[in-house]
């Protein structure tokens, strides 16, 4: 474009100069980038450019948040809206650069490999802000409907603005990208499904193929409901509040806030859009954002018949406080007491302002030194939840880049915590009790694995309770029990797994 030379096309931007971003793509470095997205090409204070042409806000914005995910391990649900809100963005802009940021993030796998072809050589060896602004091109190219000479010549703005010397070759790798729609270049790069079923379904729906191996075996092997499991995980998920039992009836909430009653959990809402954590319900504790399957978990435990005392409930894991949200609303109708432990002391103060006038306590300390610490003794509590940290894959919907940081060698490390998680909250639980264990993950590792394994190893007699009673009647594909998965497929929820025991 504008007489850039599309020999360019050949070159690799990055191998000379190192894998790193300039200083002038850098998001957030103070107040040298004029607002409305008009920032100079070069502010390392060699010499003055001229500003060049404005890249348009809700793209830049989408850029910047990309780059801070790529660049420093940034969680883009928390950037993206600090940045929305430092630049003014509301309406349709906002959503825009949240469709292109978010869109980008999950399609990043298959867009480096059509951006590989295009180029003709290796993505990792393109110039890191180059590499995200040719995803982000390459996004709108080929999963919007903004308009090919429209998407191609913004992109090439965008990397004039960060690395100057590389308009020709974006220019040229953008055209290549426009000469096939995303079902073509599927076709030309995935492998055959006859040879390769994952790898082809881990490049048409961009997921890691150890992913979708995982998510396979849980399904039973089931490659067309793994294929639609992965095309919902591409969706963008509604937003699920939590109508505080005994604060808010949630048909009300659901008036209030111009949404709708959740199809299974008795206290959900679901939006549509907008930004939850303005809404009034929320600032005033009646509410709070959590995905309908988070809540069905949590008030399994709840629900779940109960012989003998019934007023001490303890959350293990609490951070950041949803359920223990929940908990709490649901224990001061009954007249129990939560205690919500959470290892990180900001975590831990996260949980407190999420249960504030609620029966909740809040102790900063390892849930494992269940019998060592007073605050937490053995055979003391009635229910106990084990929302253990895991791997996050049932909530790859949410969380778009997690599917790329996550690694098979995660595994080991987070399912020993979870058994010694598990294994202390079955040393908390008075005999008779109830432990609810909860991962939102779908691993068979991480959840039929570190259940049974934690039962037979603790020591300590143990029953499984049949989840699937304790599930609103009427609810699709719990399976056959006595655990329970849910699915964003089948259910709309994040996959969450469910394990109730009962101590004996």
């Amino acid at each position: 474009m504008g007489g850039e030379r599309s020999g360019d096309r050949g070159r690799s931007f990055g191998a000379e100069r190192g894998d790193r971003y300039p200083r002038g793509a850098r998001p957030g470095q103070g107040g040298d980038r004029p607002r409305g997205g008009q920032f100079g090409a070069d502010r390392r204070g060699a010499g003055r450019r001229p500003v060049r042409p404005a890249v348009d806000l809700p793209r830049h914005v989408a850029y910047e948040a990309i780059a801070a995910v790529h660049r420093d391990d940034a969680y883009a649900n928390l950037v993206l809206p600090a940045m929305l809100r430092d630049e003014g963005l509301f309406g349709r802009d906002a959503a825009f650069a949240t469709e292109l940021t978010y869109g980008t993030l999950r399609q990043t796998g298959t867009l480096d490999a059509i951006i590989t072809d295009a180029a003709g050589r290796d993505v990792q060896r393109i110039d890191p802000p180059v590499r995200d602004a040719l995803r982000l091109g390459a996004y709108q190219l080929l999963h919007t409907r903004v308009p090919a000479h429209a998407a191609v010549s913004s992109t090439v703005d965008l990397v004039r603005s960060v690395a100057p010397g590389a308009t020709g070759f974006a220019n040229a790798v953008l055209r290549e990208i426009t000469t096939r729609d995303h079902d073509a270049w599927v076709a030309k790069l995935a492998p055959a499904t006859e040879t390769d079923p994952v790898g082809h379904l881990a490049l048409a729906y961009s997921h890691p193929q150890w992913i979708v191996r995982a998510f396979a075996e849980a399904l039973g092997g089931d490659l067309g409901e793994t294929e639609r499991l992965l095309i919902e995980d591409n969706e963008r998920p509604p937003v699920h509040l939590c109508a505080r039992p005994g604060l808010v009836d949630p048909v009300e909430l659901a008036d209030e806030v111009g949404g709708a009653p959740g199809a299974f959990s008795p206290y959900a809402v679901y939006l549509s859009g907008g930004a939850p954590g303005e809404l009034r319900a929320v600032a005033e504790g009646r509410a709070h954002v959590q995905d309908e399957g988070s809540q069905l978990v949590a008030n399994a435990l709840a629900v779940a018949p109960l012989d003998g005392p019934d007023g001490r409930w303890l959350d293990l894991c609490a951070g950041p406080g949803g359920k223990a949200g929940l908990l709490g609303a649901l224990a001061a109708q009954r007249g129990a007491r939560v205690t919500a432990v959470e290892v990180a002391e900001h975590r831990a103060r996260l949980v407190e302002q999420a249960t504030r006038g609620l029966p909740v306590t809040v102790l900063a300390t390892d849930g494992r030194t269940v019998g060592k610490d007073p605050k937490l003794p053995e055979g003391h509590f009635d229910r106990v939840l084990v929302d253990a940290p895991c791997t996050g894959l049932g909530s790859l919907r949410r969380r778009p880049e997690s599917r790329w940081r996550r690694q098979p060698s995660d595994l080991p490390p987070l399912t020993r915590l979870q058994r010694e998680l598990l294994t202390a909250a079955l040393r908390a639980v008075r005999p008779g009790g109830l432990v609810a264990y909860v991962t939102c993950s779908p691993h068979t590792v991480e959840t039929h694995v570190t259940v049974t394994e934690a039962a037979r190893r603790c020591g300590l007699p143990v029953d499984f309770v049949d989840a699937r009673p304790l599930l609103p009647a009427g609810m699709p594909g719990l399976g056959d029990g006595p655990t329970v998965q849910l699915w964003p497929h089948r259910h709309g929820t994040d996959a969450m797994f469910l394990a109730v025991l009962r101590r004996g």
